[in-house]
């Protein structure tokens, strides 16, 4: 790091031991560039700017007032407080010198881009989300398309108060987590101009299967698939030939994309002609569950990742990897040894094959 205590610092930068100053999403994402994957560049506001803000703006003590002596299970007032808390600080304004690193970076990141005010997704990192055993991965906000200096400091604002979701905040009751000691960072990500996006579990998210790589896919951005507002087109590929096992074609009636007008993310329906057209073809499937593989292996456990297909990159450095974070749900259950020390999908298949077990 170029100081202790940055304020704003690149992606590459980080890695999977700076959670405490850029949360766990741009940890794992300056963790992936390290590794070598492919990932649109970016900088982060770090925790101590988010703390600077937070103090600079004379609110930390008035949150902590709100937030005193409340009860996870009562919503409505959970709803009230959370609704005062964002309104506090979506209305502060950033200071002179952190608005300046900002806008510093942010126009770095379109010289790097080769593009003036380039379009960026503005991410919520929050230092309790992406930890195995926890799931806080999604309680905070994304916003996609973000462009120009004004945007991105209002989306920035939002992301902050997003820490404080009636969700996150019962969540973080319910959990045991102080409020004070969880702090937020926000990543400011180059935008992929998505022709197709998704998801990819290096484990089998219905039945825990390791041996298997499993990929969900839509048109245009990933937020369709990871909202649910569509049925995606899924493969269960295995993990060892990349042979693809499955494969389920949905109709496919909305997907997000940029309103280049409006210069914002918008729902689109899908050409009729094309809903029921396999959004991904076969040899991109291929790559992405090698790249989840090598992921996989990289963390050391079972990986929940958010990939895209950028249109504006030739193929074969066309794929990105947007997001990766620990599988939550399998990964923590105990699975019974059939043969001692599986470390890989071949080890398992084999161990499987050994005990009689069938294989899906």
């Amino acid at each position: 790091m170029k100081s202790a205590t940055p304020l704003v610092c690149w992606f590459e930068e980080c890695n999977k031991d700076s959670v405490d100053l850029v949360g766990g999403k741009c940890a794992s994402l300056g963790e992936l560039i390290n590794a070598g994957v492919q990932v649109p560049p970016g900088f982060a506001l770090t925790t101590h700017g988010f703390r600077q803000f937070m103090q600079g703006a004379g609110i930390q003590s008035m949150v902590g007032k709100v937030l005193d002596g409340l009860d996870e299970q009562d919503m409505d007032k959970l709803e009230h407080a959370s609704r005062a808390i964002r309104e506090m600080i979506e209305s502060c304004p950033i200071s002179i010198e952190l608005e300046d690193l900002i806008a510093e970076s942010y126009r770095k990141l379109s010289v790097r881009s080769c593009v003036p005010a380039v379009p960026v997704a503005v991410r919520s990192s929050a230092t309790a989300e992406d930890l195995p055993g926890a799931s806080f991965a999604g309680q905070q906000d994304t916003y996609l398309w973000i462009r120009g200096m004004d945007d991105v400091m209002h989306h920035v604002r939002r992301c902050i108060s997003s820490l404080y979701t009636a969700r996150a905040i019962a969540y973080r009751i319910k959990m045991g987590f102080p409020h004070e000691q969880t702090a937020i960072s926000v990543g400011v990500q180059k935008m992929a101009n998505s022709l197709t996006a998704g998801v990819m579990f290096t484990i089998h998210p219905v039945n825990g299967d390791r041996s298997v790589i499993v990929i969900d896919s839509n048109f245009g951005f990933g937020e369709s698939v990871v909202s649910g507002e569509v049925t995606p087109d899924h493969f269960v590929v295995n993990k060892v030939a990349f042979d693809i096992l499955e494969r389920k074609i949905s109709t496919k009636q909305i997907c997000y994309t940029a309103d280049l007008k409006e210069q914002k993310s918008v729902a689109m329906e899908v050409p009729f002609e094309r809903q029921n057209i396999q959004s991904i073809i076969d040899d991109e499937i291929t790559e992405l569950a090698w790249m989840g593989k090598k992921i996989e292996q990289h963390y050391g456990h079972a990986m929940d990742i958010e990939w895209a297909i950028d249109k504006d990159l030739p193929s074969g450095g066309n794929i990105l990897i947007l997001q990766a974070r620990p599988e939550t749900v399998w990964s923590s259950k105990q699975r019974a040894a059939v043969s001692g020390g599986n470390s890989t999908a071949m080890d398992y298949i084999l161990a499987n094959l050994i005990a009689g077990k069938r294989l899906s």
